[in-house]
């Protein structure tokens, strides 16, 4: 499936009164879900947080060539400032590489001067991290991919 596809299918379930959505394609799986109300955006990943997700990466030779990943979305619960680690200074809470459990915490977002932990809901190792530490975040946007 091409990315462009993709997007016309997530605008054609927003539009649809569906709530729920899977697709199994060529071993790729694809599931959505919105509550009553809720639409998908064609320019942002579904706020709900899905079993497995497919995401675009361009980084090949050939810019026209999409090749996809699967994994498991880490997305931000709310709108806020991402920060990487516990304080400034430190470690930060997970790297590329690095295995998580479920509940465990790995990233922080900071939303009118709170600081709100972000756990896995997964178990598995982070493949991606695809903001910085300090970045303003929107919510449901990716923030870990893991596998």
């Amino acid at each position: 499936m091409e990315f462009e596809q993709l997007l016309t299918l997530i605008q054609k379930i927003s539009d649809s009164g569906l709530t729920e959505f899977r697709l199994e394609e060529h071993g790729i799986h694809i599931h959505m879900k919105k509550k009553a109300g809720q639409a998908f955006s064609a320019e942002k990943a579904p706020a709900e947080r899905a079993d497995a997700f497919i995401l675009p990466s361009y980084e090949t030779e050939n810019a026209s060539e999409v090749v996809y990943r699967e994994g498991h979305l880490v997305t931000s619960p709310l709108v806020g400032t991402f920060y990487a680690a516990p304080q400034e200074g430190t470690e930060p809470f997970v790297s590329v590489g690095d295995s998580v459990t479920r509940g465990q915490v790995v990233a922080i977002v900071e939303a009118m001067k709170l600081m709100n932990e972000i756990e896995s809901e997964f178990d598995g190792t982070v493949a991606e991290v695809f903001v910085t530490n300090g970045q303003a975040v929107e919510y449901g946007q990716p923030l870990f991919r893991i596998r």
